[in-house]
């Protein structure tokens, strides 16, 4: 299946501008346009990934949203399962690793310079006078169409040995939370921090998703940024890792590769976070 149009950088700043997708949404969305395959509540329901996950400062929204768009590709090549979840983590590592190429950070504080702890009067300073909005949509038109080839190499290389599932800690919530198999692949990259990265856990990152998935099926309009569900969701996933974000930090190290983590998954590795976060009311 191959990619039927190649990334406009004016569509991705229009998307960017105009839509209530955020960075995170417009990378999903212009990466499904350009295979064909738009997913409108998947896109918009990756909003809440801007400012690194309402705005904590960790990984870029474009990289998360841009490992959902190649988690949805994976599974049209691969269909469900073990191949289809390592595919979708191998092109999660290639898309984080161009983003560093390309931004030098992957963490959004570093690339702002704020957070949910920076003043209102800091926040005002970057977005308007700094031209921030600005310097996110131009990151995010630079970096759509290296995201897009990234993929398509990634999930084209014929990887021939797979481990046995669960691969993903981010797929195994999803189908503990009964998600399709699409979402569940969707998700798969998440894992290790989004492709084994170390970064914010990727269970996390999937139970936000989810929160607003599900917020969208039940009739919203609109996605409010600070959801209440999603806060308390964070909150509780605290508690459990000691107050820790990132997947290295609660794992004490990071991943070697695809196998590495699931056989951690496998012997019971983050089964209480993933427990915890299975539980959203």
């Amino acid at each position: 299946m191959k990619a039927k149009n190649k990334i406009s950088s004016i569509k991705t700043v229009r998307t960017f501008l105009t839509s209530d997708k955020a960075c995170g949404g417009t990378l999903c969305y212009v990466i499904n346009k350009a295979y064909g395959y738009p997913l409108k509540d998947e896109e918009r329901a990756a909003m809440p990934f801007a400012g690194g996950i309402m705005q904590h400062g960790y990984q870029c929204g474009l990289i998360w949203g841009t490992a959902l768009a190649a988690g949805a590709q994976s599974y049209r090549l691969f269909g469900s399962g073990s191949q289809a979840e390592t595919n979708a983590v191998i092109a999660a590592q290639r898309i984080v690793e161009s983003f560093r190429t390309c931004s030098k950070h992957i963490d959004c504080l570093d690339i702002t310079d704020i957070d949910q702890s920076s003043s209102t009067m800091k926040m005002i300073t970057y977005f308007l006078l700094k031209g921030g909005s600005i310097k996110c949509c131009l990151l995010a038109s630079r970096y759509a169409p290296i995201a897009f080839s990234e993929i398509n190499k990634a999930l084209s290389e014929g990887h021939n040995e797979f481990p046995q599932a669960p691969v993903s800690c981010s797929a195994i919530l999803a189908k503990k939370m009964g998600l399709s198999e699409l979402h569940t692949v969707m998700l798969a990259g998440f894992a290790g921090g989004i492709g084994l990265s170390g970064g914010a856990c990727g269970a996390l990152g999937a139970a936000i998703w989810i929160i607003g998935m599900k917020s969208l099926e039940e009739g919203s309009d609109k996605l409010i940024f600070k959801d209440s569900k999603a806060i308390d969701t964070i909150e509780r996933f605290l508690k459990c890792t000691n107050y820790e974000f990132e997947c290295s930090n609660i794992v004490g190290r990071k991943f070697e590769n695809v196998s590495d983590h699931a056989d951690y998954i496998c012997n019971g590795g983050c089964s209480e976070i993933i427990e915890t976060l299975a539980n959203i009311n």
